[in-house]
């Protein structure tokens, strides 16, 4: 019976045509690391529960990609890697707002008040603040990515999961590299590494710097181009790169017991601002749709109110870990990670998407995150089990500044509340809403000032700004424990019990309008209420516990099932911000309950011959879901209500030759907001951003001919229309679209030296990356394109 079983299992395995497709062998910094990674039969081992283990021998659904496979197929952003990952996107509209999806659910707020859904660790610590997260992607060792929850694993913010991303350690010899790489829009990155020791200390730097000029041509300011800001800032094209990192790691072992890793990282970004692209104000010389030329003139006042004179982004984040491991006893390990990270950035951005100085803003977010964990680990020939405790500290602001040009705000807004003003306008022969910027982009909306005062004035600035603040501390004690009774299968039963601890704060200055109250009416432009820079504060403790049960079913040494069934949890929010009362203005506090996620799930996992693989079935349901509302440039959060989740998750890798292995993934997810009543407008709605269906497939190519190696990696990645809003709306989605890659060239003198090409999106395939955004919540939607078609060549030595 067993027998049988087993080979229906098998059976199940080879037919799903899909696993560690992408989590293969390899050693970075070797010169044989991408032979390894696309032909070796080595085991893959993963630290996802803290321990090192076979891929296939852990009991949740894991991802591994290594450092030299994502080499291989050519991908160096986070953006890129999470095509080839099912269950996984990450969307990048800026290196400073990017959005992590796993299995639908979105993390992407930048709010000091609110926490995360996914966790984005790095080297062991919780990088996940939105602002702070983004990292680059240079002399990695892998990145792991866990789905569903993993609060016991990985703490209270992996809701629906976590990736993991562990850097290159520093090893005994002497090793190096350098890449470059130049292609159209001047596209420029070199990185490299020079790594030295012994067995007992051993020094690794890495660096990475990455170029590329902006794909959408910026036209504001052009003195060689007709547009509505000559003599004015001369800005960038947009949706550029201009990015630099480096890391330097230490690891001392002065026993075969002991082992101290110390990594220290810097990543920082000067890119020119996004383009956030409007379909209701069109760029001098007429629209130009989604993908054509913009005209984003920023403010007149920019540097003074916004920060800098262009728009664009200036981040820095500086990140120190220490990890220290020690061999106490045979069978007992301790662990201590402890880490530091600061981040400080600037954005400046035109939210209205077009030629008229209208919504023009800024968001400066700063912040620092101390946390400690240990833990214990015990092994023995029954059982293994861990303990530990942690302490996460993070505090942190967002600032938002707002500048404007009051007439030509009155008459752009399409607010019923200045429904009054638009029809006065109209009638002095001035268009108003989205019709304030003519179809030829001339600003009309600039005649507004002169109309409403009279011709007193012809331009009237306006600044306003507004800050919310958080400092959070969460403390929480954690246990798993394995029971083995045969060698054939395992129990493990694991919980967390945390305490936290949210501050929130929040502030304002938001002055009156002068031409409002030249017309008796007392109010900002934004209707919000103005603190007058006092900052108002509030404070909520909580406890929760978070469990979770799995078994491991081994079929035989190379192929096993397993089941999962895990609690996940999303901090409630102490959403702070203002409103006017009788007795002048107040705090207005509203407690976001908590997100809660029950995750049901099964799988197998494991090699056939030349074949590996792994397929999972999953099932969630929600209730208290969190959702994010943008009106009027403030973003808060409310509770959708219930939610449910169903999917399917494929990847697979099959070797023909050994030279040549193909490789798969897909995954298939229907989940959305539950289709109650009592859901309001978000009932029946469908996850944003989550294509519910989406696939990639590659070959790799690495033939010896003669005494050089010749090599390709074409790619195909796949996903369907996704919507990038709750509640979902037709006009802000993108359709589904299909991404053609590659990478082909040839290595000599035993790899040590490389040179070849590279092309992405060969097919020049137009898609969008995000729609609705700040000017959403205003009524005028914009639209960011995707990256068109890059290529170029690139160089590699390696000692």
């Amino acid at each position: 019976m067993t027998r049988i079983f087993t080979r229906l299992a098998v059976a199940t395995l080879a037919t799903t045509c899909s696993t560690m497709a992408l989590a293969q062998a390899g050693t970075p910094g070797t010169a044989q690391a991408e032979t390894e990674a696309a032909t070796s039969d080595d085991e893959i081992v993963v630290t996802a529960q803290k321990r090192e283990q076979r891929i296939e021998d852990v009991p949740i659904t894991v991802t591994a990609l290594t450092g030299a496979r994502m080499a291989s197929i050519g991908v160096n952003s986070l953006s890129e890697v999470a095509a080839y990952i099912p269950g996984l996107q990450i969307q990048e509209q800026s290196a400073n707002n990017p959005g992590f999806v796993i299995r639908g659910i979105t993390s992407d707020n930048g709010s000091s008040q609110q926490g995360a859904r996914v966790t984005l660790y790095y080297n062991g610590i919780d990088i996940s603040r939105s602002r702070g997260a983004y990292q680059d992607l240079f002399d990695l060792s892998r990145i792991e990515v866990v789905k569903g929850p993993q609060a016991t694993l990985f703490g209270t913010a992996a809701a629906v999961g976590a990736i993991s991303l562990v850097s290159a350690k520093p090893e005994p010899g002497v090793s190096g590299a350098i890449n470059g790489t130049y292609g159209n829009f001047d596209r420029t990155q070199v990185s490299g590494f020079l790594n030295a020791g012994n067995d007992v200390l051993a020094g690794r730097i890495a660096f990475a710097y990455k170029y590329r000029k902006g794909y959408v041509r910026n036209i504001a300011g052009d003195a060689n181009v007709p547009n509505q800001n000559q003599g004015g800032v001369d800005q960038d094209d947009l949706n550029g790169q201009d990015q630099r990192g480096i890391r330097g790691s230490l690891r001392y072992r002065p026993s075969d017991s002991i082992t101290a890793d110390l990594v220290l990282t810097y990543d920082g970004q000067r890119n020119p601002g996004t383009a956030f692209k409007s379909r209701a104000h069109a760029p001098t010389g007429g629209q130009t749709g989604d993908y054509g030329y913009a005209e984003l003139s920023g403010s007149p006042y920019s540097a003074a109110v916004l920060g800098a004179r262009k728009l664009g982004l200036d981040r820095n984040v500086y990140d120190a870990n220490l990890t220290i491991t020690a061999d106490v006893s045979p069978g007992i390990t301790f662990t201590t990670v402890n880490g530091y990270r600061k981040f400080d950035a600037l954005e400046v951005f035109d939210a209205d998407g077009g030629p008229a100085a209208y919504l023009e803003f800024a968001e400066d977010a700063k912040g620092d995150q101390w946390s400690h964990e240990s833990r214990f680990a015990f092994e023995g020939p029954k059982y293994r089990a861990s303990v530990g405790w942690n302490a996460f500290f993070e505090n942190g602001f967002q600032r938002v500044p707002f500048a404007t040009e009051e007439g030509t705000y009155l008459a752009c807004s399409v607010t019923p509340a200045y429904a009054p003003i638009r029809s006065a306008l109209n009638g002095a022969g001035i268009p108003t809403g989205t019709g304030c910027v003519a179809p030829n982009g001339t600003v009309t909306a600039t005649r507004a000032t002169a109309a409403l005062t009279g011709g007193r004035a012809t331009a009237i600035p306006y600044a306003a700004e507004f800050t919310n603040y958080g400092n959070n501390d969460t403390y929480s004690v954690f246990a798993d424990a394995t029971y083995i009774p045969i060698p054939a299968l395992e129990l493990t039963a694991g919980a967390r019990i945390l305490i936290e601890d949210r501050q929130s704060g929040y502030s304002s200055v938001q002055p009156n309008s002068v031409i409002l109250a030249a017309l008796g009416i007392q109010s900002s432009l934004l209707g919000t209420a103005n603190t007058n820079g006092n900052k108002f504060v509030a404070e909520k403790s909580f406890t929760a516990i978070l469990p979770r049960f799995n078994a491991l079913l081994k079929l035989n040494d190379a192929v096993n099932l397993y089941a999962t069934i895990s609690k996940g949890r999303r901090s409630p929010v102490v959403q702070l911000a203002a409103q006017r009362t009788a007795f002048g203005v107040g705090p207005n506090l509203q407690v976001v309950p908590q997100e809660n996620v029950w995750n049901y799930e099964g799988g197998i996992k494991g090699r056939v011959g030349p074949f590996s693989g792994a397929a999972s079935v999953f099932y969630q349901t929600y209730d208290g879901f969190q959702v994010s509302v943008t009106n009027n440039g403030v973003t808060t959060t409310q509770s959708a209500g219930s939610a449910k989740n169903l999917g399917v998750e494929l990847e697979g890798n099959l070797k023909l030759a050994s030279y040549l292995s193909v490789f798969g993934t897909f995954a298939y997810i229907d989940g959305g907001i539950g289709d109650e009543a009592a859901n309001g407008v978000f009932a029946g709605n469908r996850f944003r951003l989550q294509p519910d269906t989406t696939a990639s497939g590659g070959v790799i190519l690495r033939l010896p001919v003669g005494g050089a190696t010749v090599y390709a990696t074409p790619s195909v990645t796949y996903r369907t229309k996704a919507f990038f809003e709750l509640p979902n709306n037709p006009a802000i989605s993108t359709p589904g679209y299909t991404l053609v890659n590659a990478r082909a060239g040839v290595e000599f003198a035993q790899g040590r030296y490389s040179v070849g090409g590279f092309v992405r999106n060969a097919t020049n395939k137009r898609y969008l990356i995000d729609a609705g955004n700040t000017g959403g919540g205003f009524g005028i939607p914009t639209y960011i394109a995707g990256e068109p078609r890059f290529y170029g060549v690139e160089l590699g030595a390696k000692f």
